[in-house]
């Protein structure tokens, strides 16, 4: 898979692109990542890319020259998922994670300031997408979230494939069940018995238990109509 990520900031994401999975992907040739500075799109001396609003207000908004002449000066750019990062645009869920994972080209287009003019959204963008409800302070994180989301289900990007599908939001629809390692007992704390036990299809049963559990606690949301909720 091929990212191209605009920035005003583009070293903002050279420790985390080198490191862990996404290090160790990006060296092995399976996801390729790389930056552009919207400044380098810029025609004035102070390589100008954010102007007041239209119609007042508090803030700067970015401008729309910069971000159409990033875009299209990328190759295949027609045919790539161009991805506003924005609060305003569609949650980022496991769903739309698996469905971005099948993609060859993310342009992902990350926003700063009060805004961007929304003729890029309307004109240039694919999708708006958002990591949360809540606000930061642009896109650069959001975008190693959705950066970091869509690698892990690259195939060979995870060591054990089956490792993300055993996971929360995985095809149960439910949260993760609770983890234990060595040793036993920590400071009083116990491993449950049933993990302890060699008896696979307890184990199973009970996984699937405390799965449905801390979803119900945690996650009511998540238990919909339609899930398969039989261990």
């Amino acid at each position: 898979m091929k990212i191209d990520v605009v920035t005003i900031f583009p070293e903002f994401f050279a420790g985390p692109l080198e490191a862990s999975l996404l290090g160790k992907a990006r060296s092995r040739g399976l996801i390729d990542v790389l930056l552009h500075d919207l400044r380098d799109q810029t025609m004035d001396p102070h390589r100008t890319v954010d102007d007041e609003p239209y119609g007042g207000g508090v803030g700067m908004v970015m401008k729309p020259e910069p971000w159409f002449a990033a875009v299209e000066a990328l190759a295949g750019w027609e045919k790539a998922r161009r991805i506003l990062l924005s609060p305003a645009g569609k949650r980022l869920d496991q769903e739309l994670v698996r469905e971005l994972s099948e993609e060859r080209h993310l342009i992902l287009m990350c926003g700063r300031y009060e805004g961007v003019d929304e003729r890029v959204a309307e004109g240039l963008a694919t999708d708006e997408v958002s990591i949360g409800d809540y606000v930061i302070a642009g896109g650069e994180a959001a975008a190693l979230v959705l950066i970091d989301a869509v690698a892990r289900l690259i195939p060979g990007v995870v060591k054990e494939p089956a490792s993300v599908e055993e996971e929360s939001f995985g095809p149960t629809g439910l949260l993760d069940h609770p983890h234990y390692t060595r040793p036993p007992e920590f400071r009083g704390m116990r491993v449950p018995d049933v993990l302890l036990s060699g008896n696979h299809a307890e184990i199973e049963a009970w996984r699937h238990k405390q799965a449905l559990e801390r979803t119900k606690r945690r996650r009511p949301d998540l238990l919909g109509p339609d899930l398969d909720l039989a261990p």
